[in-house]
Parts: C-alpha cells; structure tokens; sequence
C-alpha cells in the first residue's frame, strides 16, 4: 500500500500525519526523523486495526502541486 505522507516544519520541529489514516503521526527533529518515523507509525497503526478487526483504509488522498504567479 502506498498512503500520503504530509510533512510539516513547526517552530522546532517537523510534524507528519497521513490523512486516510486519522491518528497516525509522527514528530522529529528533521524531515528524514520524520519519514522515518511516520513509517514506523504506518506499520503500528495497521497492525493495530488488524488486531482489533477494523478493516484497513485504502488509500484515497492525491497530491499535487499548483503554481500561483504572484501579484506585481
């Protein structure tokens, strides 16, 4: 399975989240901490709907990128 990761710099540190998942997040120090992280966080939290018989959220969540000229 491949879930969205967002990853987001907060005052001292990076926060990740994945949004088909709701809970499922991670802090670290830095992006590669957080990557880290958030995938270790993904494997528990499945494991742990698994174990209590909650089916396993497919992945929904699209990302892209929009460029916006600026305003003169």
């Amino acid at each position: 399975m491949r879930y969205i990761v967002i990853i987001e710099k907060g005052s001292t540190s990076y926060g990740a989240y994945v949004p088909d998942l709701p809970g499922c997040v991670a802090v670290g120090e830095s992006v590669e901490e957080a990557q880290t992280l958030i995938a270790e966080a993904i494997v528990l939290h499945l494991e742990s709907l698994r174990e209590s018989g909650e089916s396993i959220p497919q992945p929904r969540s699209q990302s892209t990128y929009i460029d916006i000229p600026l305003a003169a």
